[in-house]
């Protein structure tokens, strides 16, 4: 499954008062790994950039003076997208100035919902976790997702953010697979169990693969995250 966490920067927070995006990030995963590929960018919004909105952000009209505009960019970041699962938190805001944007370049329809799929990760957490603060500091409080660098908001930090609170909060185990190619399904790892068992019952000695420092210090990460999310409640740090 490809999904792309994505996050905007604004001009201002109505997008029917002509606002404008400033800057785009998005970072891509494929069955729930970062794969590394992004994309990124300012854009020159042809408007001022309220000064609530700045003070958040931290970028100026002069910053972006030299900045592509929205329509020279639209076709790589439709590109970047196109048929991904959209990750964002507080969805409505970001697609309402998406569409914007993209009916400002003659289509009158356009709606980013017609070429990808949109999962909103606050609705997503006011379910898990009703009457509490949802907002991307609280939930990386919650999860343990460090986010020190958070000085200012920016589209590409908030987004790479967003992506590590995602797979926090989703965390749990699916299914219980023999092997990391997920092509042959279920059978096939029904089928691998199988020969498995048959080896051992005929006497045939089966390989035991440790994990390595790397594997076992990614681990152990993982392990404090969750120490961390459940206020040291986790029943293996019991004594």
């Amino acid at each position: 499954m490809r999904q792309i966490v994505l996050d905007t920067e604004t001009t201002g927070l109505e997008v029917d008062r002509n606002h404008r995006i400033i800057e785009i990030g998005c970072v891509e995963m494929l069955n729930r790994r970062i794969t590394g590929r992004t994309f990124h960018q300012y854009l020159n919004p042809e408007r001022d950039i309220d000064a609530g909105a700045q003070a958040v952000h931290g970028l100026s009209s002069e910053r972006l003076a030299t900045e592509p505009k929205f329509a020279e960019v639209a076709p790589r970041l439709l590109e970047f997208i196109q048929g991904a699962e959209l990750v964002i938190h507080n969805a409505p805001f970001d697609v309402a100035f998406l569409n914007a944007e993209l009916r400002r370049l003659g289509d009158e329809a356009a709606d980013i919902a017609a070429i990808c799929s949109v999962l909103d990760t606050l609705l997503l957490a006011r379910k898990m976790h009703p009457g509490q603060r949802n907002n991307l500091d609280a939930l990386c409080k919650r999860y343990g997702v460090d986010n020190s660098q958070r000085e200012l908001h920016g589209a590409l930090l908030d987004a790479r953010i967003l992506a590590d609170v995602y797979l926090a909060m989703t965390g749990g185990q699916v299914k219980l697979t023999w092997g990391t190619d997920a092509e042959g399904g279920e059978d096939a790892s029904l089928a691998q169990a199988g020969r498995v068992l048959q080896s051992a019952a005929e006497g045939q000695r089966i390989p035991v693969i440790y994990a390595n420092d790397e594997e076992l210090a990614a681990h152990e990460q993982a392990l404090q995250r969750l120490d961390k999310a459940s206020e040291g409640n986790t029943v293996w740090r019991r004594p």
